[in-house]
């Protein structure tokens, strides 16, 4: 695959919606898959070799190839209730902002005044909202909800944001949810939204900003230092201490990433990556030696960066970085793929959501390699394969993100070795697009979507 150069210099690994015009995303030669490890998968018992594989682990990353695809949501979805019934999995945290998802957290522990999981999700409104409002994972948090009811406070279930976009509503957040903030608290937070009042409702904007001078960076970081000086007169294991912290620290990674967005996308890739990971060890550590920890994202994080093309641009992700800080308390990393169907995605930054179809896989991809394959929907164990050359050979692999368009599905397709890349797969031959929740759109017009999708190569995914 070749780059494409921008206003900044973006990677094509960033760019998938508009990408190459090459056709050949594999090594050229069609590959044929052994016996070996492969099985039917059709019911949540045939999950069973992922639970006895894993072992003790305490970190099962799930991924997905694209964030609009059903049955990524619902296998997703049952694997994490078979691990947190089976292997005591004690939180699942997803690819989405703290302040937002954490609202979902208060609902699946009965801590919230929503009356649904529905109307709970209604309160996600930043863009893709379909992402996470989306009914399959309603009918997740209302299983979480009722688990939760028949366990005691300290084993109950939390659901958490690991990403960073929301640099202004985690501030706010700060100042109107921090109920033992100090005034040296009040202060900072106040002064940080006022340096940032001209970019409240487009933080992009703030970024752009930053080429010209501007920065807000000492009154945000000044709100983290008063909220970790204030933490240390709190217990430690006041949760809303815990929160305001990593809301004051989200803001912190979120203006260093918008800031680099506008100048070169794999520094800000890596920022984001790394403040899920740093996001996901603060979790486990607040939360105790007891703590195991399921991940929901897209396979462009949690699939080992370092057998892609990633690793060549200096770019990281959280699969690799929990595989090399936790690897000796097991990691498990599962990914997912599709080899034709439906898909909810947006043309533009920022577009509607829409219905788009997934057009079949080319037959020197992973997925057509799969699809080649009887049973044709199965699970793949991948450790068995790491011998074989012709099997850890880099060929083209499906990834599909928020922006999409299927005429240039050729672009699609990140070069992986994908026994080392994931411990497991799920290929789902034919799929469906997910099922949103009303009110999920975005914009009806393309005005200013090739700025603001230059800015957010990096999170398309």
């Amino acid at each position: 695959m070749k780059k494409i150069r921008y206003a900044w210099l973006l990677s094509l690994w960033w760019c998938l919606a508009a990408c190459s015009d090459k056709d050949e995303v594999g090594p050229g030669n069609l590959l044929s898959l052994p016996d070996t490890g492969i099985s039917r998968l059709e019911t949540t018992q045939d999950l069973d070799p992922i639970l006895q594989q894993m072992g003790p682990a305490r970190y099962a990353l799930l991924g997905e190839a694209s964030h609009g695809t059903a049955e990524f949501y619902t296998w997703r979805a049952a694997l994490s209730k078979r691990l947190i019934q089976e292997k005591g999995f004690t939180m699942i945290a997803v690819e989405g902002d703290w302040p937002a998802i954490y609202e979902l957290n208060r609902y699946v522990r009965g801590q919230s005044s929503a009356g649904s999981a529905v109307q709970s999700l209604q309160s996600l409104h930043r863009w893709p909202t379909w992402l996470w409002a989306n009914q399959e994972v309603a009918n997740l948090l209302e299983w979480v909800r009722t688990y939760n009811k028949t366990q005691p406070a300290a084993r109950q279930v939390g659901f958490y944001g690991l990403d960073l976009y929301s640099m202004v509503q985690s501030l706010e957040q700060v100042r109107t949810d921090f109920s033992a903030a100090d005034q040296a608290t009040h202060e900072a937070v106040i002064n940080a939204l006022s340096c940032l009042e001209p970019y409240r409702s487009n933080e992009e904007a703030y970024g752009t900003a930053t080429l010209r001078g501007v920065s807000c960076a000492t009154e945000i970081n000044a709100v983290l230092t008063a909220v970790r000086a204030r933490r240390q007169a709190l217990p430690a294991t006041d949760e809303a201490g815990f929160s305001a912290e990593q809301n004051a620290l989200l803001a912190v990674n979120a203006e260093r990433y918008y800031r680099t967005a506008v100048q070169e996308s794999a520094g800000s890739w890596n920022i984001r990556d790394q403040h899920m990971m740093e996001t996901i060890n603060r979790l486990m550590d607040f939360h105790g030696p007891a703590a195991k920890i399921i991940v929901w994202a897209h396979n462009t994080h949690v699939g080992d960066a370092r057998y892609t093309d990633m690793a060549a641009r200096g770019e990281v992700n959280v699969g690799q970085l929990t595989r090399q800080q936790h690897g000796a308390e097991g990691v498990f990393v599962v990914g997912s793929g599709t080899y034709q169907g439906t898909v909810v995605a947006a043309p533009f930054w920022g577009g509607a959501t829409t219905i788009m179809p997934v057009p079949a896989a080319p037959q020197s991809s992973w997925e057509g390699a799969l699809h080649a394959k009887e049973p044709r929907t199965k699970l793949v164990m991948l450790q068995g394969w790491r011998q074989d050359p012709a099997l850890t050979e880099r060929r083209g692999h499906r990834a599909i993100g928020v922006v999409y368009d299927p005429g240039q599905e050729s672009g699609n397709y990140v070069p992986s070795d994908l026994p080392n890349r994931y411990d497991a797969f799920l290929f789902l031959d034919q799929t469906q697009a997910l099922h949103p929740l009303p009110a999920t759109g975005g914009r009806p017009s393309p005005e200013g979507a090739e700025r603001v999708a230059q800015q957010h190569a990096a999170a398309n995914f």
